[in-house]
């Protein structure tokens, strides 16, 4: 079953090269700024990776702005430390205090910074993942961080579009995180795509082990009838062959 699905899938890869070099177009690619996981529930706190491509052919990402969104604030806001990189926090007053685990923070976080010592940019061909910690997330249905990267030649790419239900993706569209609500008990909302996913795939795991199953039983009966009629086979021969008194 598995050679077939692998038969399977080199077609279907055969097919799109073939499609390809036809139509003299692939589609395009998606390397842009993301935030990695790109789902998680209101009120709780997560580890996130800003994942940032290097699309340049000659010049080295340098330096990564991403702003965290006002309308939105975290209480609180960690970074890890990345090999070659500094950091920068900027802060701002909020205009309504945030509750805290019953603390009022007045300021949150307003931009974070990460800059490349030498020899230490993001070169072509290569991405570099800045990680943070936020928490408690706000109630609000996303959160879209823009962020600017800046090259090692000057130019600077924005990743600021929002993203529209129902659109298009943007040219440079700005890293979001989707926000679901808790559950009743705080628990996430259950129901997610991934589990849909999750469930197909566990179907098809359960489909494939059964036929595996019944083909090992077939195979296993026609080798006892094969030995059988190969004994019987050979006591016709041997009877035959033995001398009549």
């Amino acid at each position: 079953m598995i050679r077939l699905r692998r038969s399977a899938t080199a077609a279907a890869l055969a097919l799109g090269a073939v499609t390809v070099a036809v139509l003299g177009v692939a589609s395009p690619a998606s390397a842009h700024v993301t935030v990695n996981p790109q789902e998680a529930t209101q009120g709780s706190y997560g580890r996130f990776a800003f994942r940032v491509p290097n699309e340049s052919d000659t010049a080295s990402t340098v330096k990564v702005e991403v702003v965290l969104p006002e309308n939105a604030p975290v209480g609180s806001v960690s970074t890890m430390p990345v090999p070659g990189w500094t950091v920068a926090v900027e802060k701002r007053k909020l205009a309504q205090p945030v509750d805290v685990h019953g603390s009022q923070l007045t300021e949150a976080v307003a931009k974070l910074t990460w800059t490349a010592a030498a020899d230490a940019g993001v070169k072509p061909g290569q991405f570099q993942e800045f990680p943070v910690s936020l928490g408690p997330l706000p109630k609000v249905e996303r959160m879209v961080f823009k962020t600017l990267q800046t090259y090692s030649d000057g130019n600077v790419q924005r990743w600021i579009e929002e993203p529209v239900a129902g659109a298009e993706e943007p040219e440079s569209p700005a890293p979001v995180l989707t926000l679901t609500a808790a559950g009743p008990s705080g628990a996430p909302t259950p129901g997610t795509a991934g589990g849909a996913e999750a469930a197909d795939d566990d179907d098809d795991d359960a489909g494939d082990t059964g036929l595996a199953t019944g083909l090992g039983t077939a195979g296993l009966a026609a080798g006892l009838g094969g030995l059988l009629l190969g004994g019987l086979a050979f006591a016709r021969t041997r009877r035959e062959s033995t001398p009549k008194p």
